[in-house]
């Protein structure tokens, strides 16, 4: 059974009591149980008392997915703090921009990674804005790291601890997730303690994580899929999490097989990279049970293959939004490949379902309209932004997903198409507005454009159109490399195509649709 829980302290306690001396996370030669885990959240939460954190503070993470990161985010959650991820991809303006409008005063961030130290990508104005910033792993001189950090729960009694936590209620906001949208400027979707744990319970009772499960997780712990259907579902589960940092497919494969993982999720491109690899029936998969994957169109002949090839017994697909706590349909264990590979599966118990007309109004079965989800899991609201908020958010309730889908007569969802520019690149959403507003800073760049085309590993990949300022002549890869330099790696487009002009309809707005038939009838693709 789950550790039902309605805040994360309850959820650590319980999680404790049930499991206890279990593995709970082997990160390198890190290995806890569960009731290591509790004790450390415990003393993380006492260390963040002594640094000044008060209930509602934001506190950030900017780090890939070590267990540093977990035990972090637990103590924020038991002080009643607020956790605002940041994505590691970021570069120094991208997460100075989000520390600022998230009011952020304390940062865990990792040392090195990537080749660079990430608190001296930090400029001096955001460093300055913040009261402490604690390194997870090698800390430079002078810095303060984990250790220095964690000794500082010394000073705090454990019943001053034990009382903060205490005081946090399942109403209170957990975290606050950036999400780009069409405005090109990311906003921050705040959800609760009750709501997120709620669906993660539902979710993962669908896929089967149960205890004794080995969960190697790859989806960074700084989006829903790695962090609430990650390891906040181990925690419930009693499964054991395996932090995984970098995608490589020699390197996963070995640890498939070496540390015998059952639970494996991924976006598509995940196992199209493993099922391609050469030297694939040299590895011991025989321990793979569940996974579960989306974000992207998939060809039955995938569900297939990781059924047969790759030996997963369960194999899901699923669909959410960070507004949604990461959460709202999945697919069921006895579907077939077919239900599996071209839907989306059911809404979860106590979430209603529709697809609209523009009037608001469901549309039949199998009509397409836009997808809109109401109960429980839907967000607070977006951080300091009321007007997006009831733009999202209808007087009824309703969340307005901006994605076109289709129910069948069984209520599966089927996904059609998306009334917003966001395409899907290797399961991370890359919003064409945020990355245009990034190339445009380039000197030589005076209108563009960005579009998804299809890519086979990654689903879909950018494309950008520019039009050159006069007398300027950018070169391709170069601008592609300065890109690189300027944005997540994720977002930057994998080819320019430079036009003399943008193909604009009366009031001015780039006609995207143009472009994507301009690419199809050319055969486009990555």
């Amino acid at each position: 059974m789950p550790t039902s829980a309605r805040t994360s302290p309850e959820l650590c306690r319980r999680a404790a009591l049930a499991y206890g001396t279990a593995s709970a996370i082997e990160d390198g030669e890190t290995r806890l149980t569960f009731h290591d885990v509790d004790r450390l959240r415990r003393q993380a939460a006492r260390a963040l008392i002594a640094l000044g954190v008060a209930h509602g503070d934001r506190v950030a993470i900017w780090a890939p997915n070590v267990y540093e990161w977990v035990i972090a985010a637990l103590g924020i959650h038991s002080v009643g703090g607020i956790l605002v991820p940041l994505n590691t991809r970021m570069k120094e303006a991208e997460a100075g921009e989000l520390l600022a409008r998230s009011g952020t005063r304390v940062l865990f961030t990792i040392g090195r990674f990537l080749g660079d130290y990430y608190p001296d990508m930090l400029d001096a104005a955001t460093r300055a804005s913040l009261r402490h910033i604690i390194v997870l792993g090698e800390a430079k001189a002078g810095d303060m790291d984990w250790p220095a950090f964690m000794a500082k729960a010394d000073g705090i009694p454990a019943a001053e601890g034990a009382a903060r936590a205490n005081a946090v209620t399942p109403d209170d906001i957990c975290d606050i997730l950036f999400t780009s949208g069409t405005t090109g400027h990311a906003k921050g979707v705040m959800c609760t303690h009750e709501q997120s744990w709620r669906s993660t319970e539902l979710w993962s009772g669908n896929l089967g994580i149960r205890p004794g499960d080995r969960h190697l997780v790859i989806p960074p712990f700084f989006h829903s899929f790695g962090y609430k259907s990650g390891w906040v579902a181990d925690l419930m589960r009693g499964a054991t999490l395996l932090p995984h940092q970098v995608f490589d497919t020699d390197v996963i494969l070995e640890r498939l097989a070496r540390e015998k993982i059952s639970i494996f999720p991924g976006p598509p491109s995940v196992y199209q990279s493993l099922l391609a690899h050469p030297r694939l029936k040299e590895f011991d998969l025989s321990h793979l049970r569940a996974a579960i994957t989306g974000s992207a169109s998939i060809p039955p002949v995938l569900i297939e293959r990781m059924r047969g090839t790759l030996g997963f017994k369960v194999v899901l697909t699923g669909y959410g939004l960070t507004e949604s706590c990461g959460h709202g349909t999945v697919t069921q264990i006895d579907d077939d490949a077919e239900t599996v590979a071209t839907t989306s599966g059911r809404a979860l118990p106590g979430i209603e379902l529709r697809c609209v007309d523009e009037n608001n109004q469901p549309v039949p079965p199998n009509q397409p309209g836009e997808i809109v989800i109401r109960g429980y899991l839907v967000m607070r609201g977006y951080f300091n932004d009321e007007a997006a908020t009831r733009e999202a958010i209808d007087a009824d309730g309703w969340l307005h997903t901006g994605d076109i889908g289709m129910l069948d007569e069984r209520g599966y969802l089927k996904i059609v198409d998306r009334l917003k520019d966001m395409y899907i690149n290797g399961g991370f959403n890359c919003y064409p507005a945020e990355i245009e507003r990034y190339l445009a800073r380039h000197p030589a760049v005076a209108q563009v454009a960005v579009v998804g085309v299809p890519d086979e590993r990654m689903g879909e990949v950018g494309r950008a159109y520019v039009v050159a300022k006069a007398g300027q002549k950018p070169d391709e890869a170069e601008l592609i490399a300065w890109a690189r330099g300027a944005m997540a790696n994720y977002k930057v487009p994998r080819s320019v195509a430079f036009v003399d002009e943008l193909p604009l309809n009366s009031s001015g707005k780039v006609l995207k649709r143009v472009l994507r038939e301009r690419d199809t009838a050319r055969g486009v693709s990555a």
